[in-house]
């Protein structure tokens, strides 16, 4: 059992769960108890029939019985109850992992693009498995283990001193030193613990990057190196793994030598004992074999506290990790918001400035235009200068200083950040597909959508004709991160997945670079139709993505230098002429129309 801010909840959630368990677990403790004391009698009545007592358990057929339906009754309690808290406990150790990790996901949806760039990949999933497993058998076995120690032990423990509290004494002796030695390694388990998980994640985030990016791998002949790399990374995953099972092994040979060498000496006091008497009483073969099963039911209860020493250990450190995740601050909310009923697509930038959480440099600087209702527009530049920030702005993936961006003429930091989302379409620049189908791609905004609309939104992005030639058509299963595709079908699926939903304001950031030029001639013209009223924004590095769009904004190193249509800037803008002389002599190297 172990005990958090944010686990203590659960033992209310799940009270009878854990209570009908405790129950169950306690009655099979105390019946199991009763097995040594029947033994001891028919041991003692084999004695005594030996010697001929008439007197011998042997001579009254009622009282073997007796013995026998007591020995059915607790073979019954004990299977139901080990049934009972077995499905008590562990089931519900099962729940409170799939809970916290229910919670962990929810609250990792809520993190900022900030987290995400400084945790990896790897250590995140150790979080989700390795470490909530160890959480989940502290629940389970290590709720059993401090029963049993307590309990178990405790019943035993008391029935022995009973019987003969010398032996008993000599018993409890040893249990000091595993008390004090189980304490000094367990805190050192515990850091070898933590060790090992570190290494995990190491090995769990290499191994991802590699199954993610294989392609490059394979094409820049880098196997043998990567196979280099790996070997380093698990080597060290298997020293820290050796190291923590040294000492986990060293406890548990430690508390076996001092448990047989407690069963030497009882078999050696208790037939003393049997031969001269204990304190000027006899003392039975009987007693003594009841002796010794009372003991032999401490000895669980014995290794129990050394297991419970090192998996509290394993179960606190990874504690101490998921409770540091699901204590990272959520940087985005809501404060001071007024919601309202619908956004028609007004976009207005007011001297905004900004630069990343995490760095000191200046983004963008005094960046001032407006996006009238209902106009495509495009956002050129060099890589670099600003682009992609202005569109995670306006998403509010990161917060800003009031009075700088307005939505329809309200401050986008008191409008509520769902509500911006929704109100917008998105075509991110990495066009990251689900490993799901090309169909449930597309529909990805909604539970669910008719066929008809996934397949005129894929007309409109112009990949139609690309789907139906696949075996499967839409039910086409894509691989991860949507390796199934071609960097120009990723684009255009990613482009009919934000056109479907046909928001008031649609976001392309640089989402046909991978297109030839007169796919991207008929994706404009579809989006042109379409969109008519609603506003429409074009990031990109071409000058045919923007140079027909209605206005053209112009960034160089985080400032607008330009604003006005493609003519306008060639005659005022000397960066936008510039790009376009650049962009025609490469066309006109290649072949090809700027």
């Amino acid at each position: 059992m172990i005990f958090g801010k944010h686990i203590n909840k659960y033992y209310i959630k799940y009270f009878l769960f854990f209570f009908f368990g405790l129950v169950a677990l306690l009655a099979v403790n105390w019946f199991q108890l009763e097995i040594p004391r029947i033994c001891g009698e028919i041991l003692d009545g084999i004695a005594d029939e030996a010697v001929g007592n008439p007197d011998s358990l042997f001579n009254n057929p009622s009282g073997i019985q007796r013995l026998m339906i007591e020995l059915a009754g607790i073979a019954a309690i004990m299977f139901i109850g080990r049934f009972m808290w077995r499905y008590c406990i562990f089931g519900v150790a099962v729940r409170i992992e799939s809970d916290i990790r229910y919670d962990m996901f929810s609250h990792s949806l809520q993190l900022s693009n900030a987290y995400y760039k400084h945790h990896k990949t790897g250590a995140l999933m150790a979080l989700f498995t390795n470490d909530l497993q160890v959480i989940r058998q502290a629940f389970g076995s290590g709720t059993v283990m401090a029963i049993d120690a307590l309990f178990l032990g405790g019943f035993a423990l008391f029935k022995m001193f009973r019987l003969n509290w010398i032996l008993t004494c000599f018993s409890i002796i040893p249990m000091i030193l595993i008390a004090i030695v189980t304490g000094i390694v367990g805190k050192i388990l515990k850091e070898k613990f933590r060790e090992r998980q570190e290494a995990y994640e190491a090995l769990s985030d290499f191994s991802q990057e590699n199954f993610s990016g294989i392609a490059v791998v394979k094409a820049f002949v880098k196997e043998v190196h990567e196979i280099r790399h790996f070997d380093k990374i698990n080597e060290e995953n298997r020293v820290k793994n050796i190291n923590y099972v040294k000492y986990s092994t060293l406890l548990n040979v430690f508390l076996t030598a001092i448990i047989s060498f407690i069963i030497a000496l009882l078999f050696g006091g208790g037939s003393y004992f049997v031969i001269h008497g204990f304190m000027g009483e006899t003392f039975t073969v009987g007693e003594m074999w009841e002796f010794i099963g009372y003991f032999d039911s401490v000895v669980w209860p014995f290794m129990a506290i050394a297991q419970l020493i090192n998996m509290r250990s394993q179960a606190k450190a990874s504690l101490a990790r998921v409770e540091e995740f699901l204590d990272e601050k959520i940087d985005i909310i809501d404060t001071d918001v007024k919601d309202i009923e619908e956004i028609s697509g007004k976009i207005e930038f007011r001297n905004l400035n900004f630069c990343y959480p995490d760095g000191s440099n200046q983004v963008l600087s005094n960046i001032s235009f407006t996006i009238p209702n209902g106009k495509m527009v495009g956002i050129i530049g060099k890589t670099g200068c600003g682009k992609t920030t202005i569109v995670d702005l306006l998403l509010r993936t990161y917060n800003l200083d009031d009075q700088q961006i307005f939505i329809d003429d309200k401050d986008i930091m008191h409008i509520p950040f769902r509500k911006v989302r929704e109100s917008i379409g998105y075509v991110p620049q990495d066009n990251f597909l689900f490993s799901d189908t090309i169909s449930n791609n597309i529909a990805f905004a909604y539970e669910s959508l008719d066929e008809e609309s996934i397949v005129s939104a894929a007309k409109l992005a112009d990949v139609h004709q690309n789907i139906v030639e696949f075996q499967d058509k839409y039910d086409t299963i894509l691989g991860e991160r949507g390796v199934t595709l071609s960097g120009g079908q990723k684009q255009r699926v990613s482009i009919a997945r934000a056109i479907v939903k046909n928001p008031p304001i649609l976001i392309f950031d640089d989402s046909v670079s991978a297109v030839d030029t007169k796919t991207e001639e008929n994706i404009l013209s579809n989006l042109r139709s379409l969109r008519e009223g609603k506003t429409t924004i074009m990031i990109a590095h071409r000058i045919s993505t923007v140079k027909n769009l209605d206005m053209i904004v112009v960034l160089d190193e985080g400032s607008v230098v330009g604003i006005g249509s493609h003519e306008e800037l060639l005659k005022t803008c000397a960066i936008y002429k510039e790009m376009v002389h650049l962009q025609s002599l490469e066309a006109e190297i290649n072949g090809g129309d700027a």
